[in-house]
């Protein structure tokens, strides 16, 4: 710090904002594919946790509005979940360049996913055990799957320099 003032901004002068900050740190430090399961990861986390803060509403009557039914049928969220994913694989199997490995793309992925992992105990035992002792499992596995991708997000150069150096050693073995 030289102690001299910041000169004072004139009107024609824009400062950026932070978000468009962090969209210059993003486009700068992330490739595609690593902003991809970034989305991917926050869709999963924060449908997760939303889609318990939502059942949770939902079973103390806090919130306004009720299970989904079809026909009289209780829709479970995990529907919700097939049917994103089962979107997902058609812009995957689609190939359009525009939208595979989209960030949008991702984060949907993500989101689908969650809402299925949020009931696997169901689908596990055929049971509704979603607020039975046995449905602890649905957050244990979406605990796990949100942990396991997080730890590869923050290691993603470690694990691209071990893979690269495990390549490169195989290929030096080979070669004697």
């Amino acid at each position: 710090m030289t102690g001299e003032p910041t000169p004072r901004r004139t009107g024609d002068e824009r400062r950026p904002k932070l978000r468009e900050r962090w969209r210059e740190v993003l486009d700068e430090h992330a490739t595609p594919t690593q902003r991809s399961l970034m989305a991917t990861w926050l869709g999963f986390g924060c449908t997760f946790g939303a889609a318990r803060l939502i059942t949770h509403g939902i079973r103390g009557n806090w919130l306004p509005w009720g299970n989904v039914s079809a026909g009289g049928t209780h829709l479970h969220h995990y529907n919700f979940g097939i049917a994103t994913l089962a979107g997902v694989g058609l812009v995957a199997v689609r190939g359009d360049d525009a939208y595979v490995g989209h960030p949008g793309v991702g984060a949907a992925y993500g989101a689908g996913a969650a809402l299925i992992a949020d009931e696997f105990a169901l689908l596990l035992d055929l049971k509704d055990v979603y607020w039975a002792k046995q449905g602890r499992i649905s957050v244990d596995v979406s605990l796990g799957i949100l942990s396991a991708l997080g730890v590869y997000l923050t290691a993603v150069p470690f694990w691209h320099e071990i893979t690269r150096t495990t390549r490169d050693h195989v290929r030096e073995q080979r070669a004697h």
